[in-house]
Parts: C-alpha cells; structure tokens; sequence
C-alpha cells in the first residue's frame, strides 16, 4: 500500500467513531484531510455534525464538502478531535505542527473530551525528536527568542538548530495568527515534559509542538493492518 493509501486507511478506523449529534474538532495535515473527505461523505448521506477546523486550509476542505463549520468560540466543547500528527511514541506523547497549524490544534484537542491521531506506522518512534520540533513564535525580538529557547533546550538536554521555517520561495513561514515557526532539530528528545516545560518559560513562545496528554487513542496504518494504541491514563 502506498504512504496515501495507508493514511486514508488509518481515517477509515476514526470515521467509524463519529456520530450524529457530535460536535468535532477537525485537524489539519494530509491524514486529517482524508478524515475529512470521509466525514463530508457521511454528512451528504445525512449525517448531523458541527465542526471547529484548525487551520483555514481545514476549513476550506470542510466547507466545500458541505460541513457546517463554526467558531470555537461558538462551540467551546467538543466531544472528538481527529488528527494527525508528525511523530508518535509509545506513551501517545506527539511532535505535530509540520504544517504550521499547531497552536489552533492544540486549542482545539484542549477543547474536546477526546483526541483521535490517525497515522501511518512511519509516524510511530521509540524516541521523539527525529522530525523536527516546530515552535510557534512571535516576530518581535526573533533572534532574541530563538537564543532563549537555544540555551533553554541545552539545559533540558536537546541540543542541535533552530532554524526559521520558509516557504519554498525563500521568504519566512506565517501561520494563521501571523506568527512564525522554528524548527527544532534535537534528534532525540529524552525528557519531552522537561523540554516543554523549558519552552513555554520562554516569552516570545506562543506555543511548542509536544502535545503531551491529549491524545488517548491512536489509529496507526501500516501493511498488516491497522493497529490500535489506547492510553492507559484516563483522560
């Protein structure tokens, strides 16, 4: 099966858990836009849902499917959250934010009584910090910020470049909020809770791409199937 295929199978396993009434988180990235597609899919057939996006590129996916999407400020609770995520451990601990939505999405899984990540097995390591960490900052006094969260990472045990984000034409990344992105490249993250504690001491930081306790169920595709990983904490 293909990298694509293997998402969508892995969306296949979320949409099952949604019914009608639900108010849903939708996430952003490749797997959540098969997610998606399969809710617009159900929704035509009938199905009765209300959705909060986490990026505008989610919302315009939605939209066009004839998904009624609202604010999060219209509907502050939601019962689901599907999305996916860029690195996953044994622990359901997460590195997201590879497509610059990560503090909408970490709004909006704070929001719902449940996170759902979809993915394919790629995703699933025994130590985060391969892909690198996206951290949402702001742009007053950048260099200032990137030199703090430098020094606050080497106390927190992860060294290696911090590097702004940019388009493919050269010019610097900017998220929904008008922020910018750093990618972190720390190659093993040893104590995820340390360094996310260090970061958000961090003034100019909006928010880091750990996610620590919000996912409790993961759906992870892969050429035997799909596998199924269920937090063992109750969330």
């Amino acid at each position: 099966m293909t990298s694509d295929a293997l998402k969508a199978a892995a969306a296949a396993e979320a949409i099952a858990l949604v019914e009608s009434g639900m108010k849903l988180g939708l996430g952003t990235g490749s797997t959540a836009k098969h997610f998606v597609d399969l809710l617009g899919a159900r929704v035509k057939d009938g199905l009765d849902v209300v959705c909060v996006a986490t990026s505008r590129r989610t919302e315009t996916q939605a939209k066009g499917l004839g998904i009624r999407v609202v604010t999060l400020d219209e509907e502050p609770y939601l019962d689901l959250t599907v999305d996916g995520a860029d690195e996953i451990d044994g622990e359901l601990r997460l590195i997201k934010g590879g497509g610059g939505a990560l503090l909408r999405e970490k709004i909006v899984a704070a929001a719902s009584e449940r996170m759902v990540v979809i993915a394919d097995t790629s995703k699933r390591v025994k130590t985060l910090g391969k892909f690198p960490l996206p951290v949402e900052i702001v742009t007053f006094g950048l260099v200032s910020t990137i030199s703090m969260i430098e020094a606050l990472a080497a106390e927190a045990g992860c060294k290696g470049p911090v590097l702004i984000r940019k388009q493919d034409d050269g010019s610097p990344f900017v998220t929904d909020n008008g922020n910018r992105i750093v990618d972190c490249s720390f190659d093993e993250i040893d104590d995820p809770e340390e360094l996310a504690d260090a970061l958000s001491l961090v003034p100019g930081v909006v928010e880091h791409g750990l996610f620590l306790g919000y996912c409790d169920l993961a759906f992870l595709a892969g050429p035997d199937g799909v596998e199924r990983l269920e937090s063992e904490i109750d969330l």
